[in-house]
């Protein structure tokens, strides 16, 4: 499997076509197209923001080694060592919030014709 494959991969893993995936990383359904195929260069940029948007592990994408989903982003690092520090009541409230914010996002989301992920 080649990183084109293991692009693709990602994709049908997290149950996204084309034109949603390429959405969320600020590509055309077309330019996606192009890039899967291996008609036009995949670009650092490109594999950047797969990495960062999805989760996955650059190298494993780059080199196919290692496991796809790595580790944690700075920011889920950084918020579960807060969220840790809290008190049970705050922790609470936080995980109310947060589902609060998951559904308007998936609201907004329906808005813009982007499948929510589950």
């Amino acid at each position: 499997m080649n990183i084109l494959d293991r692009i693709r991969f990602v994709r049908k893993t997290l149950g996204l076509k084309q034109g949603e995936f390429a959405l969320r990383i600020g590509l055309t359904q077309t330019a996606l197209s192009m890039i899967e195929l291996d008609k036009t260069t995949l670009t650092d940029k490109n594999i950047k923001l797969i990495c960062a948007t999805f989760a996955v592990d650059e190298n494993w994408l780059r080199t196919g080694e290692g496991e796809m989903f790595g580790a944690q982003s700075p920011y889920e690092k950084e918020l579960l060592e807060i969220f840790g520090k809290l008190t049970a009541d705050t922790q609470e409230f936080i995980l109310e919030m947060a589902k609060s914010l998951l559904k308007r996002q998936g609201k907004k989301n329906e808005e813009l014709g982007i499948r929510n992920e589950e």
